[in-house]
């Protein structure tokens, strides 16, 4: 494996704070290493320097992209922090009960698992109309992944059996040990590439967003900037769910908390 210098390593973590807005702290030294080692093989280059001169460069446009999707920590699991999904549960109830549509955006999705959640939830308590679910994240593998809704069934010791016997399908032979997701739930889910850390797509009004655990990678100007964006996208009584870890003291005024991990817009 290639060695990475404490300059070169400096010069990546101000990479991928740029592009993504992802504080990567001293630690994560041998992670990156080991994660583009590879990329510097397949391009048959000496060194790290090289490579940034290669991304920056512009003569390979894709490949910084790919650095960042081979940069971006990608690990979730369905139903994970059941308590918002409680709360999903009662907001899909109270818009059933108003004759309401529900929108749901699940930010910085990864490999889907948490906008299949979402999706099973609405699905179950609003029927085949009434919701939608987005799901984004700024890595186009792991977009990629989600789209095909194929998984581990490790990732779904939290899935409730009710949920998984009706929107999943258990693997057979050779596929033994994973699930789908069944193609009428997965197509009612979009997926985007949206990087969060940028000017937003034009989106309609969301009446909950997921972003959790996400927050964890950046810095305090950082976490400023991406929930302001997000704030927007919210309608009136609309609700922000971040990680139990995570907090948005001194972030965010537009934003009121309404319990733990769990903000609310005026």
């Amino acid at each position: 494996m290639h060695e990475i210098s404490n300059q070169e390593f400096a010069r990546f973590q101000d990479f991928i704070l740029k592009e993504a807005g992802i504080t990567l702290s001293a630690t994560k030294k041998a992670l990156v290493s080991g994660r583009l080692d590879k990329r510097l093989r397949h391009f048959k280059l000496a060194n790290y320097s090289d490579y940034l001169r290669l991304l920056d460069s512009g003569q390979e446009p894709a490949e910084r992209q790919h650095a960042v999707d081979l940069l971006t920590t990608n690990e979730t699991y369905f139903f994970r922090e059941a308590s918002h999904f409680a709360l999903l549960t009662e907001r899909a109830q109270r818009a059933r009960e108003r004759g309401q549509a529900l929108r749901v955006w699940s930010a910085a999705c990864s490999s889907g698992e948490e906008p299949y959640s979402i999706a099973m939830v609405l699905a179950d308590v609003l029927g085949e109309s009434g919701w939608e679910v987005l799901g984004s994240d700024i890595c186009t593998k792991v977009l990629a992944r989600a789209r095909v809704g194929h998984y581990p069934e490790s990732r779904a010791t939290q899935l409730p059996d009710a949920l998984r016997r009706r929107y999943c399908l258990k693997g057979q032979g050779p596929q033994a040990g994973t699930m789908l997701v069944d193609r009428s739930l997965r197509q009612r889910v979009q997926f985007e590439q949206i990087n969060l850390n940028k000017p937003l797509p034009a989106l309609a009004p969301f009446d909950l967003i997921f972003l959790r655990n996400v927050m964890i990678y950046f810095n305090t100007e950082t976490k400023r900037q991406v929930v302001a964006r997000l704030a927007k996208q919210l309608k009136p009584d609309g609700l922000l769910l971040i990680g139990h870890s995570e907090t948005l003291n001194d972030i965010s005024d537009t934003l009121k908390p309404l319990r733990p991990s769990v903000y609310r817009k005026d």
